[in-house]
């Protein structure tokens, strides 16, 4: 089930996982797990992601409705 989309989004910003990390201050595998849906960040980690990658917050979700 796709919970995120920071792949897609990373994508369309012409961002890589490296590049993410870097500013996150995580691990490459750490972001490849959240692009891959094999893990989530938490809330707070998602709006930091948000914030880096200029977007609304809701760009990185997928409605459920």
């Amino acid at each position: 089930m796709t919970i995120n989309r920071i792949k897609v989004v990373l994508v369309e910003k012409g961002r890589k996982n490296k590049w993410l990390a870097k500013e996150l201050g995580k691990s490459e595998s750490t972001i490849s797990n959240w692009c891959t849906n094999d893990s989530q960040p938490s809330l707070e980690t998602l709006s930091h992601i948000a914030r880096t990658l200029e977007v609304d917050i809701r760009e990185l979700l997928i409605s459920t409705k």
